[in-house]
């Protein structure tokens, strides 16, 4: 368990790579300011090195251009996809004063959004394919959120038999990463981020 907690937001991390790997083809990015926190999850097509080497492009351009919106980031990664294997990508901002949460994704990297308050579940439908360096549609996605809303980011190698009442049935953020860590199959690339507002 990696713990990026503070006192805004309440923040777990897992990651595995597959048996046999010495490094994941999933990648990971966390930021945090006094405005928002930004975090993403890129998955790279296959495993291995090639894998990661699509992966890593995404840390670095969130890093770089945090300031931007999703849809800019989104696209400048597009851009480095070009002569390499391609990843799927999703990205998600908690904006502080606003109290929304926004995401966006190319590809089968998960959110799911549970808001305690009214027992609501929000599930976006990413979009389908993987940043390759082609013209990508993106579809950025704005929520209000607020105190003890939790949600969940994952990559496919993060398979669970019914994401929306783990997370429902979860008191809190640490409580979600310990189910989620104890459902799921290891011996792929899997990574997850959970988190809550504090």
């Amino acid at each position: 368990m990696m713990n990026f907690s503070d006192d805004k937001v309440d923040l777990f991390v897992y990651q595995e790579a597959k048996s046999g790997n010495l490094e994941s083809g999933d990648t990971y990015y966390i930021t945090k300011t006094d405005e928002f926190m930004l975090c993403a999850i890129a998955d790279g097509l296959g495993n291995g090195p090639v894998a990661k080497e699509s992966a890593d492009i995404i840390p670095k351009i969130l890093e770089e251009y945090k300031e931007e919106t999703l849809d800019e980031l989104l696209l400048r990664c597009n851009e480095l996809m070009v002569s390499k294997r391609g990843a799927a990508v999703a990205i998600v901002k908690i904006d502080y004063k606003h109290q929304t949460i926004s995401y966006s994704c190319v590809g089968n990297v998960k959110f799911y959004m549970y808001k305690r308050s009214t027992d609501k579940m929000i599930y976006p439908l990413p979009v389908m394919g993987y940043l390759s360096g082609r013209k990508q549609k993106i579809n950025t996605q704005t929520y209000a959120c607020e105190k003890n809303d939790l949600f969940m980011l994952h990559s496919d190698g993060v398979v669970m038999k019914s994401p929306k009442s783990t997370i429902k049935n979860a008191s809190n953020a640490e409580c979600l990463y310990e189910t989620i860590f104890k459902e799921i199959e290891h011996g792929d690339d899997s990574t997850f981020i959970v988190g809550s507002l504090l």
